[in-house]
């Protein structure tokens, strides 16, 4: 199932997830049109050996944990990163606020490689890309906006579209991530996906139990951002 679009406007005009998109585009058309393409994974993509060993093949490789966010492997893995994002970020944009939220992205692509890395803290091979991070909006999403309703596309013989509930979709894409664990050959960081994802999650839940929600129906949650540590 492709998400298509969601069923939830926002309050408030949001613009972290297209500056975001937009940082994230320019780095891939960097990436696609230098012939030096390799160098630059290897140089910028997070390494757990670098920040973990004494490996020293990649300068302040701390902050190869943020310029890994905005990097991409191809088109398929650009496109479907960036169309997760601008379905579903604008309403966690739209509850946390601006700030908190670009704080929340960010810590969330952090956790999500660093779940990855505890697997191999040898490993040398670059991770890419902004899945963590937005596994961690999905999770978000998944706390906030359960009933939401999101259009899909279901590719099965003829393309149709239907509409299913946020709460449907997303467990699915969760669970999703853990019948490929087992793929050896894969090149996904499926474990940077469920590390993402849960930190959100998690996330959304003290965020709920620190602010003073006033309503929560048809999907949609508001809240009185009155009090609390984000605020």
């Amino acid at each position: 199932m492709i998400p298509l679009k969601d069923d939830n406007p926002t309050k408030n005009k949001t613009y972290v997830r297209f500056i975001i998109l937009s940082i994230c585009t320019l780095v891939f058309i960097l990436q696609i049109s230098t012939e030096n393409r390799d160098f630059y994974t290897y140089y910028f993509g997070f390494k757990p050996a670098s920040l973990f060993l004494d490996d020293h093949s990649t300068f302040f490789p701390i902050l190869t944990i943020f310029t890994s966010l905005f990097m991409h492997g191809g088109w398929m893995h650009f496109l479907g990163n960036m169309l997760y994002l601008w379905i579903f970020a604008d309403n966690v944009e739209d509850i946390f606020g601006k700030k908190k939220f670009i704080i929340f992205y960010l810590v969330s692509g952090v956790f999500a490689s660093l779940s990855q890395a505890l697997v191999d803290l040898n490993s040398n091979i670059p991770m890419i890309g902004a899945s963590g991070a937005i596994a961690g909006v999905l999770g978000a999403y998944l706390r906030l906006f359960p009933r939401a309703k999101v259009l899909v596309l279901f590719p099965f013989i003829i393309f149709f579209t239907f509409r299913i509930p946020a709460s449907i979709l997303l467990i699915i894409w969760f669970f999703f991530q853990f019948l490929n664990l087992s793929d050896q050959g894969s090149n996904v960081a499926w474990i940077a996906h469920i590390g993402g994802f849960l930190f959100g999650f998690i996330y959304s839940i003290l965020f709920e139990s620190s602010h003073r929600i006033i309503k929560k129906s048809e999907g949609k949650s508001i809240f009185l951002n009155k009090k609390g540590p984000w605020d």
